[in-house]
């Protein structure tokens, strides 16, 4: 499961705080949450899902809790897919949680200027003064690697089931109010 936190702008504390809440949220309802930049401006979360999880369920919960996370900042963060209803928002994107959807995988070299790669993070990365998105690049990757590992080491043998954190996430639902916030496609 993906969440894709693209910046309107150039405003990167703003999805920073994006990715803390769902970090925050996914740790109340227990799959583990796995944080990488992108390669271009944004930041992925993810999650390791076992293989019997479907795509439409998958997209349902990421949705629910995409709803969630907006909520909380609605004047930060959006689900407006046209890029002109977002504003200066972040968009909290769940499309990706779909039969042929695509997402840059960890490592993967970006075709932007200065070959950004996508990279792993720890997710104290987040309170880094000069985190950016395309910070490292093929010519730095591998000194990252060789320097601090792979905090994605364990990615794979990780992998959940939704069905607790379900659950946890109807629990949750019931004892507070999440506003609607009208998505465009």
């Amino acid at each position: 499961m993906v969440f894709d936190l693209d910046p309107a702008g150039n405003n990167f504390e703003a999805v920073k705080a994006a990715a803390h809440s769902l970090k925050k949220l996914l740790d109340r309802l227990g799959p583990p949450a796995y944080l990488k930049t992108t390669g271009s401006r944004g930041l992925h979360v993810a999650v390791p899902l076992e293989r019997t999880e479907v795509f439409d369920s998958v997209r349902a919960f990421s949705r629910q809790l995409a709803r969630i996370v907006v909520s909380e900042e609605p004047s930060q963060r959006t689900l407006a897919q046209r890029k002109k209803m977002r504003g200066d928002r972040v968009f909290v994107d769940t499309n990706r949680n779909a039969y042929a959807q695509t997402v840059a995988p960890a490592y993967a070299v970006r075709a932007r200027p200065g070959a950004p790669v996508s990279v792993p993070l720890d997710w104290n990365d987040l309170g880094k003064k000069g985190l950016r998105s395309d910070a490292d690049t093929i010519r730095s990757v591998f000194d990252r690697l060789e320097k601090i590992g792979d905090p994605w080491a364990d990615f794979w043998r990780r992998g959940t089931s939704l069905t607790r954190a379900r659950q946890k996430l109807q629990e949750l639902a019931a004892t507070r109010t999440i506003t609607e916030e009208k998505e465009v496609h």
